[in-house]
This record gives C-alpha cells, sequence and structure tokens, in this order.
C-alpha cells in the first residue's frame, strides 16, 4: 500500500529537529498563511475539516476550540468572556504501550511549536503551555531547544512575525503521574496542586487553567494543523473515512517482527498494519491485541479487519485511543498480561475516589491468586463483579480504563481464566454449569 509521510516526513533527515531544517521543509509557512486570517476563520477551517483529537478521544478539535467564551464585537466583555484564554498541551503521555508523541516531540519538535502558535492566535490565547512527561528528558530538551530557537526567529514573544499578536510558550515537565494525562488532574499540576482529576462541570473551556477559559489538545492533533492550514479543509479528507479523516500515527510494539510507528491514513486496518511490521514473529500466532493501549478493550485474529478509526473500532466493541497496537502471541498468558495491565493501574490510581482505589487493587490481588493456582471458581465472578463496580462509578476515566481489559479477556479468554483453577475447582464450576439431558422417549 503507497504511503505519503505527513506527520512523519522529517523522520530520518539530519537534525531533523533543528530549526534550519524545519524551515527548508516548508516549516512556519503555515503560521504565516494563518496570520493573514481571522481567528474565526481559523476555527471554522479546522471545524470544517473533521480533525478529531488524537489523545484518545476523538473530540472534533474545531469544535472544542469553538466552546471558549469569545468578546463578542461591540460589547463590554464580563465573565469568562473577559479572562484571558490558555492553550495547554497534553503532552504526558505515559500509558503502557503508548509511544507515538515522544518521538514526534523529539523529531520534529518545531511541527508542535507551530501548531501550538497556529492554535493559541485561533482561539485568542497569549499564553501557552506544553506539558511533557517528567521522565521524557530528550524530548523536553528537544522542545526547550525549539523554543528559544522560535523566540530568536521571532515566532514565538512579542509581534510575532509583525503581525501584532503575542504569545508566550512554556515547556513544562510534569512529575511522572499517570492520571495527569486526565485533563483537569493535568491542570492541576501545573497550578502547583496534586495532580487529581476535577469534578466536572464546570468544563475546561469555561473554567480551566487558573479559573480561565482553557483549550487542551493532544500533541499529534497540533502537529496536524499546520498541515490543515496549508492544505485547507479538503485536504484532510483525502485521508481515511469521511467522519475520522487524516493521517495518523500507529505505535505498534510487542510480538511483531518489525516494532515501531507507522504513520497511515485513518482507518487503515491491523493486517495493513501487521503486513508493514513483517508480521507476528516467526512460528506463532496472533492470540489479542490493544487498538489503543492498556485502557482499550482487548481485540483478537477475528477484529484484524476492523477499520482503525474511532467510530469503526467503537462499533466493534473497544476505543481507538491512542493507536497503542500491543501484539501479543500464542506464546503469553491473557492473564498475566491483564495483572501486569491492573497493576499500573492499581499503582497509579490517584486514590480520589474509593471504586478506582480500592477496585483496581483488589482485581490484582485476585488475579494475582489464579496466576499462584490459589483461585476459587468463585474468583471468576469476582472478578467480574468488583469491575463492574468500578466501571461508571469512579470519579475519572482511569477506573473505567482499568476495567476494560478485564471485561474483555473473560469475554474472549475466559477458557484460559478456568484453566489457572485446580482440578477440584474446575470440577466444581463444570458441575455448576452443566445442564441436564431432557428426557427423551425410547
Amino acid at each position: 500500500m503507497p504511503l505519503t509521510p505527513v506527520l512523519t516526513q522529517r523522520f530520518g533527515l539530519e537534525r531533523s529537529w533543528s530549526l534550519e531544517t524545519y524551515e527548508a521543509t516548508d516549516g512556519y509557512r503555515a503560521l504565516r498563511q494563518a496570520l493573514t486570517m481571522a481567528p474565526d476563520e481559523l476555527v471554522a477551517l479546522v471545524k470544517d475539516s473533521g480533525l478529531r483529537g488524537r489523545g484518545g478521544a476523538g473530540f472534533p478539535t474545531g469544535m472544542k476550540w469553538s466552546f471558549i467564551p469569545q468578546p463578542k464585537p461591540g460589547e463590554t466583555p464580563t465573565g469568562p468572556a473577559a479572562a484571558p484564554k490558555y492553550l495547554v498541551v497534553n503532552a504526558d503521555e505515559g500509558e503502557p504501550g503508548t509511544c507515538k508523541d515522544l518521538p514526534l516531540m523529539t523529531t520534529d519538535p518545531h511541527a508542535l511549536v507551530e501548531g501550538v502558535v497556529i492554535t493559541a492566535y485561533a482561539i485568542r490565547s497569549h499564553y501557552a503551555v506544553i506539558y511533557v512527561r517528567g521522565e521524557a528528558v530528550h524530548a523536553h530538551r528537544r522542545l526547550m531547544a525549539a523554543v528559544q530557537e522560535a523566540y530568536a526567529a521571532g515566532y514565538l514573544g512579542r509581534d510575532v512575525l509583525g503581525s501584532g499578536y503575542d504569545l508566550d510558550l512554556v515547556v513544562h515537565a510534569g512529575a511522572g503521574a499517570y492520571i495527569c494525562g486526565e485533563e483537569t488532574a493535568l491542570l492541576e499540576s501545573l497550578e502547583g496542586f496534586r495532580g487529581q482529576p476535577r469534578l466536572k462541570p464546570p468544563f475546561p473551556a469555561v473554567a480551566g487553567l487558573y479559573s480561565s477559559p482553557t483549550v487542551i489538545n493532544n500533541v499529534e492533533t497540533l502537529m496536524t494543523v499546520p498541515y490543515v492550514v496549508r492544505g485547507g479543509a479538503d485536504w484532510l479528507k483525502l485521508f481515511g473515512p469521511e467522519r475520522s479523516p487524516g493521517p495518523k500515527v500507529y505505535s505498534l510494539s510487542g510480538r511483531v517482527v518489525r516494532p515501531g510507528q507507522y504513520e497511515a491514513p485513518m482507518g487503515t486496518t491491523m493486517r495493513e498494519l501487521l503486513e508493514m511490521a513483517g508480521g507476528v514473529r516467526p512460528g506463532h500466532q496472533l492470540k489479542f491485541w490493544t487498538p489503543g493501549g492498556s485502557s482499550t478493550p482487548y481485540f483478537t485474529a477475528e477484529h484484524l479487519d476492523v477499520p482503525l478509526d474511532f467510530d469503526s473500532v467503537a462499533a466493534a466493541g473497544s476505543m481507538l485511543g491512542t493507536t497503542a497496537l500491543m501484539v501479543f502471541d500464542d506464546t503469553d498468558s491473557i492473564v498475566e498480561a491483564t495483572l501486569r495491565f491492573t497493576e499500573f493501574y492499581a499503582h497509579e490510581s490517584c486514590g480520589k475516589c474509593t471504586p478506582c482505589r480500592e477496585g483496581t487493587f483488589w482485581l490484582a490481588q485476585v488475579l494475582q491468586r489464579l496466576l499462584d493456582g490459589a483461585g476459587t471458581a468463585g474468583d471468576l465472578d469476582l472478578l467480574t463483579d468488583i469491575a463492574d463496580n468500578i466501571l461508571g462509578r469512579s470519579f475519572c476515566p482511569l477506573g473505567d480504563g482499568a476495567t476494560s481489559c478485564i471485561a474483555s479477556s473473560m469475554k474472549y479468554f475466559r477458557d484460559d481464566y478456568v484453566a489457572l483453577l485446580p482440578p477440584d475447582e474446575q470440577a466444581r464450576l463444570g458441575r455448576s454449569l452443566r445442564i441436564e439431558p431432557v428426557g427423551v422417549a425410547s
């Protein structure tokens, strides 16, 4: 399948992270074009393009921008419309298997900076923050250097490119908490508080950073914006399905011959991506895989032809998430993999709500008991019961995400759980499930 790189077009270029290389490959051309447009024109352009957020939820980007309260012409602004507007980039990539934003920032940081400036101009913001995961040292350094270069070249600071528009951009390193990937917990952390999610409403568009209107976008989302400005709304629709258009970076890891980042149009199938990656390692068969990281329900070989876009994946029973495609083969234990994910969520729970704090802990205990061969037939129902009491009852999506691997593994691989039970428990389970035959006349 012929592919034309967009987001990854500078991968492999010499000093791809430098301003010199970026400008030599049409860098900041979209910014110059954007500054000749009215902010509302840019919002309408991105809305018409159909660009959806690449952070996992897939919310329409232009619509999110339009939620920011703006002063009406001829009126004295009051309330949120009178408050300063902020742009926050969520670069706190920390979910198992998710690794698309870090290589993008490390290899092509100026693309993110340009996307930030265009977006901030569109929402009339004069202060933007890139919140980077603390462990991402290389990405943080590259971003810091890119921001300094952008200031020196007039792309940031006072009177950007002589347009009269001012913008300050700060790169902030977090402390490595997965919960800060949740947008309101990220805002709490930025303000110097413990990273815990806020009650919504109010939503960040009305009361975000410092209680002011705030747009929070993912790295890949903003890196796509310059190409939308240059190509127009119809350009994005050349890639992928109508409701989920655009190029996408898919992260393949696990039991594949060539793990890595693969850029392809939205709607590319896992079968096609596996062909690009050389397939599952020789001598083994695909057993299960995640379409969007550990917080998305598992898929199996029967889902290889599901188009990997937001709507198709949801219709098939999972979520596209961050397109972190972790591949497991016939040598991998579904229960052990589920335990590892569950232990991660138990460790990363902020502790604010009881269902997540207690539920993830007990899920891990039950899974470990099963792996140790000390489980009971009742543990299978207990797992489902605990997951049901977390789902929809936790304060933020972390709890819901933690139940995805439990529910889907029980759905597709219940026999693997049963096989871990001691023989007497398997027999007890068999008796409880046995259906008595109906009498037949001789």
